[in-house]
């Protein structure tokens, strides 16, 4: 019968050769505000004004388990847009909008076929056609 030996506590040396238990020192710190802008303590639980706990870790992760993620809507989200006069006078030309000159023909204004093809081409092969 072979006798099982306690698990050990994972001991840290720092470079000056001190030993530190990061377990323990996790545990001491917990209810310490954590450095950044989310307003937690080292638990993860939310804090308010003057570091009074608001949710626990437990229900911010119920709620985040709660609502639904990926499903589609039946009815979309319509956003009213309000765009000034000046921005929808400046335009950038699109590739359908640039007329090339071919010396060969009389008629100036005539697009090339590459720009024909891609009128013709709808959803993924007009996303992939310039790739290659």
């Amino acid at each position: 019968m072979a006798v099982r030996q306690p698990t050990r506590k994972k001991m840290y040396k720092t470079m000056q050769g001190r030993l530190v238990d990061i377990e323990k020192m996790r545990a001491v710190n917990e209810n310490v505000q954590a450095v950044g802008n989310m307003n937690v303590n080292a638990r993860g639980d939310v804090l308010g004004k003057g570091g009074k706990v608001v949710k626990t870790k437990a229900e911010v992760m119920k709620q985040y388990y709660q609502t639904p993620k990926g499903k589609a809507q039946d009815v979309p989200n319509k956003k009213v847009q309000k765009s000034t006069p000046v921005a929808q006078s400046i335009s950038q030309p699109t590739v359908q909008q640039v007329k090339t000159i071919n010396p060969m023909s009389d008629t100036a204004d005539q697009t090339t076929t590459a720009d024909k093809s891609k009128k013709n081409k709808k959803g993924i092969d007009a996303a992939l056609d310039g790739l290659e």
